[in-house]
């Protein structure tokens, strides 16, 4: 099988800057690798190996596209024009028309990024494909792929047909920093950069307008002996009405 991996897609949240009219400042905050990336490729590299294929890493924006060379894909490619979007419908359509451009695909890896939610399943709809999120695992079996997925306390098994998009959840860090002798062999693997143009998208992003804490109402902490305390509370919920 040939299999994209999807990675550095999400923008840092961190590097986002409030203002103090409310509105929110995203040009300093770069596509950066997430929790789920490592977790991601791995399961990329399962799909590939079960099925005597290849993993062909994918990016958008600034981020470091050689991210995913030095951790073992043999060859990557970056639409590095593609802005910061807001909108996940936006990311996808940038994606979709990246992986379409690669040809011939079966199984397109993405991890399901928290703050991003969206952008897995919106890049099945823009191919057209069959999707599966929330997976702790996926590898091949007998040319399917097989996934698992935590569903309240079990464990559930899924066989899926391909062409498919997988979204991997990250239990946990799993990310291996690479040493010196891989970074230096990721320099000689291939990265392929695309633009926009190339691939016919243009990307309509909404205006953020700004944003606002919620109203919330303050809370009354009450001090002293517990038998004074509950009495207090009492009194309290007397004057909101409550009792």
């Amino acid at each position: 099988m040939r299999v994209v991996v999807v990675y550095k897609w999400a923008r840092n949240p961190t590097d986002a800057l409030v203002r103090s009219d409310g509105s929110i400042d995203w040009r300093n905050a770069r596509m950066t690798a997430g929790e789920d990336d490592p977790a991601a490729l791995a399961a990329a590299f399962a799909i590939a190996s079960g099925s005597g294929g290849e993993v062909i890493g994918l990016t958008i924006g600034d981020g470091d596209a050689s991210w995913a060379l030095a951790r073992g894909v043999e060859q990557a490619w970056s639409v590095a024009d593609a802005p910061s979007l807001v909108d996940n419908a936006a990311t996808a359509a940038v994606l979709a028309a990246a992986v379409r451009h690669l040809g011939e695909v079966d199984v397109v890896v993405i991890g399901d990024s928290r703050q991003d939610a969206g952008v897995p399943v919106a890049l099945a709809g823009e191919l057209g494909w069959p999707a599966m999120v929330g997976l702790t695992s996926a590898t091949t079996v007998d040319g399917r792929l097989q996934a698992a997925r935590k569903v309240g306390g079990a464990v559930q098994t899924v066989l899926l047909p391909t062409p498919a998009v997988v979204g991997i959840a990250a239990e946990a860090d799993v990310d291996r920093a690479p040493g010196m002798k891989e970074l230096l062999a990721a320099r000689k693997r291939p990265l392929t950069r695309l633009s926009l143009a190339e691939l016919g998208v243009a990307p309509d992003d909404p205006e953020s307008l700004g944003c606002a804490k919620p109203d919330s109402t303050p809370a009354r902490v009450f001090v002293g002996e517990p038998a004074d305390t509950a009495a207090q509370l009492v009194a309290a919920l007397r004057n909101e009405g409550v009792l």
